[in-house]
């Protein structure tokens, strides 16, 4: 098959046309499969950009199964992962007639760990009553499931505090000399993987691996051809966590618990390791409570400066080099123990990394959580390990998104991951913006600076709603500003309010597609894969431009270091980062042929100051107006045009 023009069977002469009820040829959508194909056939590296209803997974999934080669496919997140594997892949299959063996492959976290569900049941310290019922549930799924993965199990909530004590994580797997190896989840879904011509991951699983490999470890996905990177724009700040070193209190705590079951059966253990883990436990509660009156995050300089902090930071390494003595002493007493043994070896290098500093290369940093933190030493600029990670595959990379260039130019998201002079390709979506949707920027709004910006904001968006009669999704770049909207628009709006964190995220999108006249407010994680075609979405409000948060001390390190080279952190990082932002969330509105919307963006400075032509001239090509009225005649020519057209062609 490697030998077929992957535009050609896209066209309106091929396979797809014939066989998908519905499906429509698209140029754009045939000029980027041409532009895969390519970068397979010849392990280039591409940029490609494809807009909203591209039909990109064709686009991307038609060459890669054509190659011949073996391919990896990572996609933002499980969920996309999961359509990707079980629909899209299948189809294309179907059509292509094409023999290869696939598989979908995620991290451990994902996958029923039989020993820690052993050993759960085996302690039964359970904090209710519901996690007694969600632990037999799991239990009875335990001896059907082939895979072995919790999606199957939609019974036992994904947030359920049970599934940390059932699955595992690198650090408590006990590999080959855990003695539910020949039945384990993870080993059948790797060794799949190994097997297979294309494997589905999510980016989360393919840079945990890669970074490994990078240290001789890495052994999950096999070796491949060709990397396709969907949402591609994840991939910086993700990249950031794995090429980080990390210890949390979390870790800690788990490493403390974990020792303590580890002893069962093994007489005398428990009477030497119950005063360390202890002490573990206390150190680790005493350290939080002195961090209590830091910011949430912040440059690691804190701590240092802090000598009621430092004096806890000095006692946690001796707590933990005085653990790692005594389980030294006990490790061949079992595999258990042994793993215990080298999970604090592992911690106590990461914790002197981080505590002492290696040097300019890194920016070391904190963070914490209601009961915990979390310390962290990040590569100050992740462009080197990324181009290495790259070169040393010897394969194809594919990065895909809708939003990766700023106004038409790619560098700012080439420069992060180490690309020099990249192929890039930038193909428009297929959709009409100039008749399908409209830009509203309201003149009436301050600031964002300003102290009532988020009243003012609602004040404006209340006749917008009005005009939509709801069916609006308003995104903010705050929890605080999205409280304060929840408060304002209580009461005060007919249409059922959907609020970010009042219920889980899948059942708020759920309940608001069938709600049809729904108002949703969201913030941060809501900005991006949230896809509601039809009628239920035909408002999407912006409060303001998406710029990082300055106090993120990563981020201020990283823009002190482009000073220094003589790049403006501002417009060389702060606005490209932003703009790909804002194209994410205005990304929201049309997601389909026949959508309608309006975008209402609340932030004057799109129009005050000179960057604000960058942040428009990077959205889609859609009209603009400052007027109310225009708003409300889009409306009303829609709600006309739908009254007459008759019921059969509604349909």
């Amino acid at each position: 098959m490697t030998d077929h023009d992957a535009a050609a069977l896209l066209g309106a002469d091929g396979p797809f046309a014939r066989e998908i009820p519905g499906f429509l040829p698209r140029a754009a959508q045939q000029a980027m499969a041409a532009a895969v194909q390519d970068a397979i056939a010849h392990a280039d590296t591409l940029i490609a950009e494809a807009g909203t209803g591209t039909g990109k997974t064709f686009a991307y999934l038609v060459p890669a199964l054509l190659s011949g080669q073996r391919v990896i496919v990572s996609t933002g997140t499980k969920a996309l992962q999961d359509q990707l594997f079980f629909r899209d892949l299948p189809r294309v299959r179907g059509v292509l007639g094409a023999r290869l063996k696939t598989a979908l492959l995620k991290g451990r976290a994902n996958y029923l760990c039989l020993h820690r569900l052993d050993q759960t049941i085996r302690e039964g310290m359970l904090a209710s009553r519901e996690e007694s019922t969600q632990l037999a549930a799991i239990r009875a799924w335990s001896a059907r499931t082939r895979a072995g993965d919790r999606m199957e199990l939609a019974e036992v909530p994904e947030e359920s505090s049970l599934w940390p004590r059932v699955t595992s994580t690198p650090e408590n797997c006990l590999g080959s000399e855990c003695s539910f190896f020949d039945s384990c989840h993870v080993v059948r879904a790797r060794r799949e993987a190994q097997e297979a011509d294309v494997v589905v991951v999510n980016h989360h699983l393919l840079f945990a691996d890669l970074s490994l490999r990078q240290e001789g470890f890495g052994e999950i996905l096999p070796g491949a051809q060709a990397f396709i990177l969907d949402e591609a724009h994840q991939v910086p700040e993700l990249a950031g966590q794995f090429f980080s070193q990390s210890i949390s209190a979390r870790q800690l705590t788990d490493l403390a618990g974990d020792v303590l079951a580890e002893c069962n059966g093994v007489t005398g253990a428990m009477g030497l390791l119950l005063e360390p883990v202890e002490a573990l436990q206390a150190v680790v509660r005493r350290l939080r409570l002195a961090m209590d009156a830091l910011p949430t995050r912040g440059a690691f300089a804190a701590l240092d400066g802090d000598e009621t902090i430092r004096a806890a930071l000095e006692e946690l390494r001796e707590v933990m080099a005085s653990l790692e003595d005594l389980l030294g002493g006990q490790a061949e007493r079992s595999r258990g123990l042994a793993n215990t043994f080298e999970r604090t070896q592992a911690m106590l290098v990461k914790l002197d990394r981080i505590v002492e500093g290696g040097g300019d290369a890194d920016v070391r940093w904190y963070e914490l959580y209601p009961r915990g933190f979390a310390f962290h030493a990040t590569p100050l600029d992740l462009a080197p390990p990324l181009r290495a990670m790259r070169e040393a595959t010897h394969a194809a990379w594919i990065f895909t998104s809708a939003t990766l260039s700023v106004a038409g130019d790619f560098q700012h998201f080439a420069r992060q991951l180490g690309i020099d002079d990249p192929h890039a390709i930038s193909l428009e979506s297929p959709f009409d913006y100039a008749t399908q949707a409209l830009c509203y920027l309201p003149a009436n709004v301050p600031d964002p600076g300003a102290r009532d910006h988020t009243d003012r904001v609602i004040d404006a968006v209340l006749p917008v709603l009005k005009a939509s009669n709801g069916r609006a999704f308003l995104l903010f770049t705050s929890h605080r500003a999205l409280r304060r909207a929840a408060e304002l628009l209580a009461g005060r709006v007919p249409w059922p309010l959907f609020v970010q964190g009042t219920a889980p995220r899948h059942r708020l999108l759920e309940d608001f597609r069938h709600s049809g006249h729904g108002v949703l407010l969201g913030a941060a994680s809501f900005w991006e894969g949230v896809d509601v075609a039809g009628d239920a979405l035909s408002v999407v409000v912006i409060d303001k431009l998406p710029f990082a948060n300055p106090d993120d001390p990563v981020l201020q390190a990283r823009l002190d270091a482009l000073e220094q080279t003589g790049i403006s952190p501002f417009m060389g990082w702060q606005v490209p980062t932003a703009a790909i932002a804002l194209k994410q969330g205005a990304g929201r509105l049309i997601r389909d042929v026949h959508d309608r919307g309006v975008l209402m963006l609340c932030d004057p400075r799109l129009v005050t100051k000179g960057y604000g032509r960058l942040f428009l001239a990077s959205l889609p090509p859609m009209p603009r107006t400052r007027e109310l009225a225009d708003v409300q005649a889009f409306f009303s020519m829609h709600d006309d045009a739908a009254a007459n057209t008759p019921a059969t062609a509604r349909t």
